[in-house]
């Protein structure tokens, strides 16, 4: 746990699910560098009296910081607004004193200062901006913040074509702020968010199936090699079963199950708001009337009752932001153990250099190799 210190207080915050292990912090550089603008240190104190609006806050340190003046979180991470709800508890904050929002909800009708942290996907970026660019005025204020390695000359396009003049700050321990003067004059188009691609025609059950992403899916505009691979290498089954799809992304991998045995019911599972919109669309679209599903947007498997699953399909991320880290692909084998009835089998893709046999065989004392190829694996664990 590390602590955050303000004018308005010291918080001490944690990421989520919290693990004293953990020595990533919740919050970095350039969360700092913008409250401290904020509170008015390099100059003068941003008013925050009207309706404050905090996009893409990683963690919530900027969201329990600025408590006190009632802000709306936007957010397409379930685990951070989970941590958000942690690090408000901990700060002694009312959950009812913010309002938390997905970037599926719809956002505030007026926004008086708009903060935005930077995400990785800038068709994220793009499809938020213009999703909130009818409730900026020309009395917004608007401040961006990120590393300096992850704000481009295409994060300040995107806020000088969707909003207005954009100009940056000098950078601070590798942090930099975007400061943008709305213009009420630009013409704002609606978001070209979701986007849809056809799949090609050797990839298994899923050939020729069409794929929606909303923005800021993995790959969104074509199949990513990895996820083709597996397509080509999934387990062939039949019978009536439940199948996951774990960190389902667009949802093709839970689809081409479903299209591939027919008496299978689905669940796709992924911490991102934007990925289960994407897989249901993308699985209304291609499954039959009679295909069963259920999406569900939350950390791994937790909640899904031990016992109760016979297949889980996982390509486990191996990063979370800008760190690289396989903590998160460690939960979800260890949710799928437990998840698992005795004999179901968990079915994981991923580099070959990752290592993920080592943990497998550790948690479920045994683990094979399906097939590979000079960059994947793809590994079939069972359990016994």
């Amino acid at each position: 746990m590390n602590c955050l210190t303000t004018s308005w207080g010291e918080f001490a915050l944690t990421r989520f699910p919290e693990d004293s292990r953990d020595l990533l912090r919740a919050w970095d550089a350039s969360d700092a560098y913008l409250l401290r603008h904020l509170e008015g240190i390099d100059g003068e104190p941003t008013d925050l009296s009207g309706t404050v609006v905090v996009l893409g806050d990683r963690w919530g340190a900027l969201t329990t910081a600025l408590a006190g003046h009632r802000p709306v979180q936007i957010t397409d991470s379930y685990l951070g607004r989970q941590a958000t709800r942690a690090n408000l508890a901990r700060a002694g904050v009312e959950e009812d004193t913010v309002r938390l929002l997905s970037t599926r909800d719809t956002p505030p009708e007026r926004i008086d200062v708009l903060l935005v942290r930077v995400p990785k996907s800038l068709a994220l970026l793009e499809d938020q901006l213009r999703r909130l660019a009818p409730a900026v005025h020309a009395g917004t204020v608007v401040v961006g913040t990120g590393m300096v390695t992850e704000i481009h000359t295409s994060t300040l396009k995107l806020f000088e074509q969707i909003l207005g003049p954009t100009r940056t700050s000098l950078a601070v321990k590798k942090a930099r702020l975007i400061f943008c003067t709305p213009d009420p004059r630009l013409t704002r188009t609606a978001s070209p968010w979701p986007r849809s691609y056809t799949l090609p025609t050797d990839v298994g059950p899923a050939s020729g199936l069409t794929v929606t992403n909303h923005a800021g899916i993995f790959c969104a505009e074509r199949l990513d090699i990895g996820t083709r691979f597996f397509l080509r290498n999934l387990p062939r089954r039949r019978g009536p079963e439940r199948v996951v799809d774990l960190g389902c992304g667009n949802g093709v991998v839970g689809t081409a199950a479903a299209l591939a045995n027919p008496e299978a019911e689905v669940l796709f599972v992924d911490e991102s708001y934007q990925a289960v919109a994407s897989a249901e669309a993308t699985f209304r679209a291609n499954a039959g009337p009679a295909a069963r599903a259920e999406f569900r947007v939350g950390d791994g498997l937790s909640g899904v009752p031990a016992e109760s699953v016979d297949l889980v399909l996982n390509n486990p991320p191996f990063h979370t932001h800008q760190a690289m880290t396989d903590a998160t692909a460690y939960r979800m084998f260890a949710g799928s153990r437990e998840a698992l009835r005795p004999g179901g089998e968990l079915w994981v893709i991923g580099n070959r250099h990752l290592g993920y046999h080592v943990k497998l065989r550790r948690l479920f004392g045994n683990c094979e190799v399906v097939t590979s190829d000079p960059k994947f694996v793809i590994l079939r664990a069972v359990k016994r």
